[in-house]
């Protein structure tokens, strides 16, 4: 099921390095505001599953009209169609660093992905923000309306709880989990997700320099060197 659903849309070529990092973090946690502050310094092609649906439904196709009466209905868009809609826009970017917002939602997210699209996540940031501190955002920015905001928020919050915590216990126990305290003001925040960030430009920088040195036989009989030069002087010492 797995090889139709990658040729349904196409797949990237073997071999090439493609970065993808999950944001997660419940609504009115900033992730937006972060994710666009990420665009911006590093270079990645952000994508929202949510966006992704609604430009869907805009569009004049039979999948579109599907997912818009799945949503009128109340009904969850299948995890497969959302797989499929992340991987079409990931090919159409022409960029090899994705930012996904908000995904996986879900233990049936997080499995459709690897089934369909099998590249590992670098890392997830987790954007960890207290539900005082969210309801206060949210009802800020929708003043106006009704005490009933209040128990939508706390709903929103229940789901967010109750579905994606799996998602997050399962990349802790992977090492994959950077976790970030999202109740502070938004520039301060980012100083901490910078630094999540600079540390994968080191490992990658890291990995390419030793990829080069592989595939160059003198490179590599010069990192064997350094090695073998490294290893005697620990002898000694």
């Amino acid at each position: 099921m797995a090889d139709a659903s990658k040729d349904y849309v196409g797949s990237f070529p073997p071999g090439k390095k493609i970065t993808v990092v999950f944001v997660i973090g419940g609504p009115g946690s900033g992730k937006g505001t972060q994710c666009a502050k990420i665009v911006n310094q590093f270079g990645f092609t952000h994508l929202s599953a949510g966006e992704l649906l609604r430009e869907e439904v805009k569009s004049d196709t039979e999948q579109g009209t599907m997912i818009k009466n799945l949503m009128q209905e109340g009904k969850l868009v299948p995890s497969d169609i959302i797989v499929r809609l992340l991987l079409k826009a990931m090919l159409e970017s022409g960029n090899d660093k994705f930012l996904i917002d908000g995904f996986p939602r879900n233990e049936e997210n997080r499995q459709a992905y690897e089934n369909i699209v099998n590249i590992e996540p670098e890392f997830v940031l987790f954007i960890d923000c207290s539900l005082e501190e969210m309801e206060r955002r949210i009802l800020n920015r929708n003043q106006g309306r009704d005490d009933d905001n209040v128990t939508t928020v706390r709903r929103r919050f229940g789901v967010f709880q109750e579905s994606t915590l799996p998602v997050i216990q399962h990349y802790e126990k992977l090492g994959k989990l950077r976790r970030v305290d999202g109740d502070r003001q938004p520039d301060i925040v980012f100083e901490d997700v910078k630094a999540v960030f600079a540390q994968l430009n080191i490992q990658t920088n890291q990995a390419s320099h030793v990829s080069r040195a592989q595939t160059n036989p003198f490179k590599r009989w010069f990192l064997d060197l350094c090695c073998g030069c490294f290893d005697a002087q620990e002898r000694r010492n």
